[in-house]
């Protein structure tokens, strides 16, 4: 191997994510993470090595490199791993090519230009039903046959590692008629996944169930911070507003559909029978193993949740296809949230609103303290990878610190 690559690690030789990285003397580039480095694709591409436009990783995204088409980012991701598995390679003797990831700061990986996020996770939506409507039919009646979801605001995703101010609205007081405005009293987290999309569509073009994962770049983690309370007096009767769109974060390195191709398994029955424009084939689920950890202000983390990307009732096939069945036309970086990713056990709950209950089972912090939901001051990191037969492929985190309304 031409770079160790500890034992366990998130960014294994089977792994090869993409990513946009600066350094003192070098300005945002594209790279990928191998172990706890960084290989320098525009240095590399110095070498004179691959047939294509190399001027698309000097930019300071990765949205140019994707339109390239998988044809070419697949063979520059095999390319990779080849080179890092022979000692006589090009990248042999070369330690200029490495970043240590320590010395490197990340970047939005891509330019967003649009934003949806689902609503795809049966137990969470059947969790959220019993809190704020009818328990004994806590799913609305559309939800066992359309993939729900919402267009979110592309401009306030940033990368893991960029603080978040608590944010203000209105809210509703208890047993009040008149809203009140001020800072949130119930910000959360949601543990998610997203997908970039890595081909453009035309205006009236709809993709089908089996063609979904030729669009479909790769993912991330994402944390889709949601402000409860201000959500609940504004939701009805068009949905998340302010409660959603002061910021979401994403982990700053892609993991390809390639990479992930091992780890795909079966998801739950769908019933009733789906429409056959939702209909699939073969297996479309992905089992990533997820957790959430809070780190209140001078203290330990503390592991609030542990869930997996296969609990998700619509998956990823499914939910592209839904949206594009009406000739809504997509673009090269946009991003699709999953869902808060919800399990059937209490530890697996990815949000602090079913965790806690809606504030009635306050978690309990290393440092003694208690949450219902996110304090000023804590910070709160999700982590995601795949395993299997010696094979890991990780996402590394998404890390955030909640800060005062300003």
């Amino acid at each position: 191997m031409i770079i160790h690559i500890p034992e366990n690690s998130d960014f294994s030789i089977h792994n090869i994510p993409f990513g946009i990285f600066s350094t003192q003397d070098r300005s945002p580039r594209a790279g990928v993470a191998v172990g706890e480095h960084i290989l320098d694709l525009a240095a590399v591409a110095e070498l004179d090595v691959f047939d294509f436009n190399t001027a698309v990783l000097e930019k300071e995204t990765l949205n140019d490199f994707i339109s390239l088409g998988k044809e070419i980012t697949k063979k520059v991701r095999r390319h990779i791993q080849a080179w890092l598995q022979d000692d006589n390679s090009i990248l042999a003797n070369k330690p200029q090519l490495f970043v240590k990831q320590s010395d490197a700061q990340m970047h939005m990986p891509v330019y967003v230009g649009d934003y949806t996020d689902f609503y795809s996770s049966i137990e969470h939506a059947t969790n959220v039903g019993k809190m704020f409507r009818d328990p004994e039919n806590a799913l609305l009646p559309n939800w066992k046959h359309i993939p729900v979801g919402y267009h979110g605001r592309a401009s306030s995703i940033v990368v893991s590692g960029e603080a978040v101010h608590r944010p203000k609205g209105q809210t509703i007081p208890p047993d009040s008629k008149q809203p009140i405005f001020g800072p949130s009293q119930r910000v959360d987290f949601e543990l998610e996944m997203g997908f970039i999309t890595g081909k453009d569509t035309k205006l009236g073009d709809s993709i089908s169930t089996s063609e979904a994962e030729d669009y479909i770049f790769g993912l991330v983690l994402f944390n889709d911070w949601s402000a409860r309370d201000i959500q609940k007096w504004e939701y009805v009767p068009l949905g998340p507003f302010l409660a959603k769109n002061f910021a979401s974060h994403i982990s700053p390195w892609i993991v390809t559909l390639e990479a992930l191709e091992p780890f795909k398994v079966s998801g739950p029955e769908q019933e009733p029978e789906v429409l056959p424009y939702l209909k699939y084939e073969g297996t479309k689920n992905y089992d990533i193993h997820l957790e959430v950890g809070i780190t209140p202000e001078g203290s330990e983390e503390q592991t609030v949740c542990h869930s997996n990307f296969k609990y998700m009732y619509w998956n990823m096939a499914q939910q592209l296809a839904h949206h594009t069945v009406n000739g809504c036309n997509i673009n090269v970086g946009d991003l699709y949230g999953s869902g808060t990713i919800s399990g059937k056990d209490e530890n697996s709950y990815g949000s602090m609103l079913e965790l806690a209950w809606m504030g009635t089972k306050p978690l309990k912090m290393k440092d003694g303290s208690e949450r219902k939901f996110i304090n000023d001051g804590d910070t709160v990191t999700m982590r995601g990878f795949a395993e299997k037969e010696g094979k890991r492929v990780g996402f590394g985190e998404v890390s955030a610190k909640i800060l005062p309304a300003k």
